[in-house]
Order: C-alpha cells, then sequence, then structure tokens
C-alpha cells in the first residue's frame, strides 16, 4: 500500500548531527528504518516500513542521479552523492548519501544499506546550480 507523497513546499528542515541509516530490498522498498530517519522525514517508523525508498524523493532530484545510482549499487558497487529529501510536511533536508549492497554467502545482493549525514554548505549550494541544469535538460 503505497503512500500519498506530500506537495513540496520551499522551506528547508535543518536537524542536528546524528547517522541517518536505512535498510531496502533489491526493488527499494523500506525494511528497516533508525529512529533518526523517522526523525528528520517526518514519518514514523511503522509509516516508513514497507513504503519505496522514492517516497522520500524530491521532485527537484533529477531523474539521471538516481538512474546512475540504481545501476551502480545493482552492479554490486558504493554509490555516494548528494540528494535532497522530502519530509512528510512538504519541506526538504540534504543529506550526503552513502549506499552500498548487501550481499549473502553466495555474493548475491539480497539489499542495500544506506547512511547519510549532513552535508557541507558549500557542497549543497554547488550541488544545486548542477542539479538544476540536470533538470532542464530533462525537459
Amino acid at each position: 500500500m503505497s503512500m500519498t507523497r506530500p506537495e513540496p513546499v520551499d522551506k528547508e528542515y535543518t536537524f542536528e548531527y546524528s547517522m541517518i541509516v536505512s535498510e531496502t530490498d533489491t526493488e527499494g522498498v523500506i525494511t528497516y528504518a533508525n529512529r533518526k530517519l523517522a526523525e528528520v522525514s517526518g514519518y514514523a517508523k511503522s509509516e516508513l516500513l514497507g513504503q519505496p525508498h522514492s517516497i522520500l524523493r524530491h521532485p527537484h532530484m533529477p531523474k539521471q542521479v538516481f538512474k546512475e545510482m540504481w545501476t551502480t549499487i545493482k552492479s554490486g558497487k558504493e554509490w555516494s552523492g548528494l540528494v535532497k529529501n522530502l519530509r512528510k510536511d512538504g519541506r526538504y533536508y540534504w543529506v550526503h548519501q552513502f549506499i552500498k549492497p548487501i550481499f549473502d554467502k553466495e555474493q548475491n545482493i539480497t539489499g542495500f544499506i544506506a547512511a547519510r549525514k549532513i552535508p557541507p554548505r558549500i557542497d549543497v549550494e554547488r550541488m544545486e546550480r548542477i542539479y538544476q541544469e540536470m533538470r532542464e535538460k530533462e525537459q
């Protein structure tokens, strides 16, 4: 059962430093969310579990970023980058995201684990410009 995505509002949500962690299955459905992800996203942990991680995707994010991310992690490699996420209340927050595949004993990918931290402001400002240019090319 998929949730309705909130309407974005142009207001940033800032938070105190703490690692935000989640795990998904191979299709990106959330199987674990730590307390900090619930706090920062505005969703209860129970609301996040079983939902596609894309529920947190802000519409300002270029599609190409996630295409590259999925290609990288499904090939068994690690991916990192800056991501603008959407909170339940419509505000946004920026994270530096690091994702790595989870493997079973036979080296099959069984899911993904992601850790996020607060990115430096200068990196956010630089990525906002780059992502704007990417979105303009997508249209």
